[in-house]
């Protein structure tokens, strides 16, 4: 059973690095934490609903409407509102705002258009498990668990072995520096944000398929930020390895005690690690969070 578990724990935490990840890009960039990004996944498990049920989309390109629709949002969340407050060179505060009033938005449009009732995905994998020695995990979650990694590594190999990547990395240090150098910051500012809506969007159909499709089902991004805190603020792979260490948590304590218990061990393990390790697991210093 505890293999079982941590195999699950491992699926769903995958969907949260998803998100936390785009966090952490967001946050490395401009230094606050994007509390509209779990709208921007939301939004993508909407068009891939629909995509799938009024247009008869395959699964593949049903993700793909997905992702897309939330990096176009993504996208357009960068240009029109948070680039202006860039440029205002306004107060970290102001960008957190935005996000917060963007959220509330997103949500309550959301509820317009589909109605506040829970929506599920057509069943696209049979209602089965796969034994793998004395475990019994079920076919979705190794298929959430399968796009998950496989997402990860493209993102992996994107940051680390591309001039995209260290682009990125030379934004994050410095973008006044960065443009004397010759990097357009904008257009990274631009790729960043769509990038993380890309991921946004796989997760946001993942989560679907696991669970529902709803207006506030962004709020899923609360698990995926305290990953991104829990892994250390503005460092991917301590996103992605907080993501996996909440969910093996989450997992484990729904397991062994009780689902209603997730919460409460998970802000606790939370704060355990911020008071034995303010940084995070990773050790990246924040000298400021919004």
């Amino acid at each position: 059973m505890f293999l079982q578990l941590v195999l699950i724990g491992i699926s769903v935490g995958g969907v949260y690095a998803l998100i936390a990840s785009g966090f952490s890009l967001i946050y490395s960039l401009l230094g606050f934490s994007n509390w509209a990004h779990g709208e921007v996944a939301m939004i993508g498990a909407y068009f891939a609903l629909l995509g799938m049920t009024m247009v008869s989309l395959p699964f593949p390109l049903t993700v793909l409407v997905g992702m897309l629709a939330a990096g176009l949002i993504s996208i357009i969340n960068e240009r029109f509102f948070y680039r202006r407050i860039r440029e205002n060179k306004s107060p970290t505060m102001f960008f957190m705002i935005a996000a917060m009033g963007l959220s509330v938005v997103y949500q309550n449009a959301a509820m317009l258009i589909f109605g506040a009732r829970f929506q599920m995905f057509p069943q696209i994998l049979p209602v089965s498990s796969i034994q793998i020695g004395n475990v019994y995990i079920g076919v979705l979650d190794l298929m959430l668990l399968g796009i998950a990694a496989v997402a990860l590594i493209i993102l992996e190999f994107l940051l680390e072995r591309t001039k995209f990547g260290l682009g990125v990395r030379a934004v994050a240090s410095n973008s006044y520096n960065a443009s004397l150098l010759g990097i357009n910051v904008d257009r990274v500012f631009a790729l960043v944000f769509l990038l993380a809506g890309l991921l946004a969007g796989v997760a946001g159909v993942l989560l679907g398929l696991k669970y529902n499709v709803y207006p506030t089902m962004g709020n899923v991004a609360l698990k995926a930020f305290i990953a991104s805190v829990f892994g250390g603020l503005g460092s991917v792979r301590g996103a992605i390895l907080g993501a996996l260490v909440i969910g093996i948590t989450e997992a484990l304590v729904s397991g062994y005690l009780a689902s209603g218990l997730r919460d409460l061990i998970t802000f606790s393990l939370l704060i355990f690690i911020l008071l034995v390790k303010p940084s995070g697991l990773l050790g990246v210093t924040v000298e400021e969070k919004a």
